[in-house]
């Protein structure tokens, strides 16, 4: 192995021989780097710490954000409250002495970048590159243009893609890297990549930088794909820009990024085979393939899992198929191991919300981004039922952001908050301030349940349930996403509501979901759990078996390395 270790980091350090660059508008690599704001971001940092461990000639491009997304507060009532979270990117980036240049409203903008380097299980190091406009020597207005993730209006919005894109490309031309051949665009964010790409090559027809793009888009609802009026475009980015826009977009008005990456891709997918389904209807490309999401099994696992996977399931970090005889550990650790990550989730509940809970009882966990369509306060459509079925027998742990301006995804952290009122002296409910990776790996290791009920089919994915599943937690959700491949009725968890349907919302009837969510909760889950613990553990240790194996981020990048980026990775 010691071999293996040498040999990648020599290769590691010649950074002439990266192939790949993964641009990316969020990611996330540690708690304390505020550069993401949910499952786009946590996937990006999966996707980079796999290729490292993997070997994949691979570089990560996006911005430094000033003030991250935001840190959340709750009042009493679910109220919201958002404050700037201030950090010292010094402290976790190396900045480097590269700079470029780029014009916005003709007017001069240097774009500094800061370095994070991301090493492997053996040694190879995949580095990130921060882009910074926040340089003295920028105009005010300009140093605003990376303040925050996903923050300001649409103007702002329009830079930070101009910043990442066109700015991502020249940067690494900058640091040295002469030899990329494949751009992946995760989501319609970094399209304007490939505007500097057409720019460098002068080809009129677009076939060599449409070869070199690859992009993956995240999700089937609207407000994911950024639209800019014409208009705008043409006076915030140089006119050479705008005139291959115009080429590009057969003179449509408003600009939508995700058209220009379909356009100027030659690998298109989703992150499901639902997804790819859904995506090929929605943005009328029958082309568009599938490569379903995974997670960084080493990432996400507990302590407690870690040690007992060592101990039966050796290598399982480097080769997650060995999570197939998952099936052989005594159920009796796999119970110990799940303590384990239970109690420090109920501490966890304590000091965040104030909240004593009970080890023993069933917990079922709710936690992913404040959204309408993604309905945190389906469980609470009937609280008297729920109370018959739940009282003494079941509690709930929440976590999410809502995005700042959206206002729906407010009113249904309100709703929950509502709800947790009306139960309270029945059945223990908490919801947890600032939901982030930290907090996540607790809270998805130390369920019992894992509950997702999205309206059919706005879930591209989800790899929250994956992680869940990586800790033996069981899975009960909506047929839609990754859990369509995932489930297997009554052996890796539960499935709500009726099969997956044609992409119609017309005849989207919830109460179907509602009635078999409290049905399976009352007659199967509940039952099965206090008093069939052994039939419990066996699903536990199914859920490993059969999903961590494959719904995991080295098979994924692997899938990518051969279908799309062709290159072999260096460790298989």
């Amino acid at each position: 192995m010691k071999e293996t270790s040498d040999l990648f980091q020599r290769i590691s350090e010649d950074k002439s021989k990266r192939e790949i660059a993964y641009f990316t508008m969020e990611i996330a690599l540690e708690e304390d780097i505020p550069s993401y704001s949910g499952g786009l971001g946590v996937l990006a940092g999966d996707t980079l710490r796999s290729a490292a461990d993997l070997g994949i000639p691979m570089v990560g491009m996006t911005l430094l954000q000033q003030y991250g997304y935001f840190h959340q507060g709750l009042d009493a009532k679910g109220e919201q409250i958002e404050t700037e979270v201030k950090w010292r990117p010094e402290l976790k980036l190396k900045q480097l002495p590269n700079y470029i240049a780029l014009k916005i409203e003709n007017r001069v903008v240097e774009v500094r970048v800061w370095e994070y380097d991301i090493v492997g299980k053996y040694g190879y190091v995949v580095p990130v590159y921060f882009l910074d406009v926040n340089v003295p020597v920028n105009d005010e207005k300009d140093r605003k243009i990376n303040r925050q993730l996903y923050g300001g209006d649409q103007f702002i919005r329009l830079c930070q893609e101009i910043v990442l894109g066109i700015g991502g490309v020249r940067m690494l031309r900058d640091l040295g890297y002469r030899d990329i051949r494949t751009y992946h665009l995760n989501e319609g964010h970094a399209s304007l990549l490939a505007l500097e790409l057409i720019r460098e090559s002068g080809y009129n027809s677009y076939d060599k930088v449409k070869k070199a793009c690859i992009f993956t888009t995240h999700t089937p609802v609207s407000a994911g794909h950024d639209v800019f009026d014409f208009e705008m475009v043409k006076q915030v980015m140089n006119p050479v820009y705008s005139e291959y826009l115009r080429e590009i977009l057969d003179g449509e008005n408003p600009v939508n990024l995700t058209t220009i990456s379909l356009k100027l891709s030659q690998f298109i997918n989703g992150v499901s085979t639902k997804h790819a389904e859904v995506s090929r209807t929605m943005l009328k490309k029958p082309q568009i393939t599938a490569i379903t999401n995974g997670i960084h099994s080493a990432s996400w696992t507990s302590t407690g899992f870690k040690k007992l996977f060592d101990q039966y399931l050796p290598c399982w970090d480097v080769d997650p198929t060995h999570f197939v005889r998952a099936v052989f550990i005594p159920n009796d650790a796999v119970w110990k191991a799940h303590m384990m990550a239970k109690g420090k989730l109920m501490q966890a509940v304590e000091e965040n919300a104030g909240v004593r809970m009970n080890l023993d009882l069933l917990t079922v966990g709710f936690a992913r981004r404040a959204a309408g369509y993604k309905r945190a306060d389906l469980i609470f459509s009937d609280l008297e039922r729920l109370m018959e079925i739940g009282a003494g027998k079941i509690q709930i742990i929440f976590a999410g952001k809502a995005h700042p301006k959206d206002e729906e995804g407010k009113e249904v952290i309100r709703n929950v908050f509502a709800a947790i009122e009306k139960l309270k002296g029945k059945i223990d409910v908490a919801y947890l301030q600032n939901y982030g990776m930290h907090l996540g790996g607790i809270v998805t290791s130390g369920v019992d349940v894992w509950l997702n009920n999205p309206q059919r089919p706005r879930e591209a994915s989800g790899t929250s349930g994956m992680k869940a599943a990586h800790n033996g937690v069981l899975n009960f959700s909506v047929l839609d996403g990754w859990w369509i491949e995932g489930c297997v009725e009554g052996v890796t968890g539960w499935a709500i509501g009726p099969d997956p349907t044609e992409n119609n919302l017309t005849d989207y009837d919830e109460r179907q979901d509602t009635d078999s969510l409290y049905t399976k909760l009352e007659t199967i889950i509940i039952p099965m759990f206090y008093d069939d613990r052994e039939q419990w553990i066996k699903m536990m240790k199914n859920t490993i078996a059969l999903i961590a194996p494959y719904f995991n981020t080295h098979r994924m990048i692997k899938e990518y390395a051969l279908r799309a980026y062709h290159v072999c990775p260096l460790f298989q």
